[in-house]
């Protein structure tokens, strides 16, 4: 019989500035205790990441009506984060200088994800889904 998966976590938060802690909160509470001194850290920094760019970037302007959708789940030695918005998808990658006050975002996710890709959803709106191994490289 084949080993069967946990269900992923799942939450939705209003696309209000608030919701980035929670939303940290929340999957850092997900992740079993033993896994917390190894990827709690890098979890927490790609959340609030990902969770701000989908508010900042993702929301069609109706903070009251938008959602942003976070799944969480294990799979292939890696945990899973999708951040999901309304928006179209049009993200990339920056390299701000010095004196930038932003755009480092997806930067900081592309340096600390094993993996991550962006795609768009079905119906409507862009997941952005990244990676942290189960163990660290070369170790």
């Amino acid at each position: 019989m084949p080993e069967i998966p946990p269900v992923p976590a799942h939450w939705r938060f209003p696309a209000h500035p608030a919701s980035v802690r929670r939303a940290r909160h929340a999957v850092t509470e997900a992740l079993p205790q033993a896994l917390r001194p190894h990827l709690g850290d890098d979890l927490r920094l790609l959340t609030s990441e990902l969770v701000t760019n989908a508010i900042r970037h993702g929301v069609m302007g109706r903070e009251d009506e938008d959602l942003v959708e976070l799944v969480l789940w294990p799979a292939d030695g890696h945990y899973w984060l999708a951040v999901s918005d309304p928006g179209n998808g049009k993200l990339a990658v920056t390299h701000p200088d010095t004196y930038s006050e932003s755009g480092r975002g997806l930067f900081l996710v592309d340096n600390l994800a094993a993996a991550w890709t962006i795609r768009p959803r079905p119906a409507r709106g862009t997941s952005v889904i990244a990676g942290l191994p189960l163990h660290r490289r070369g170790g």
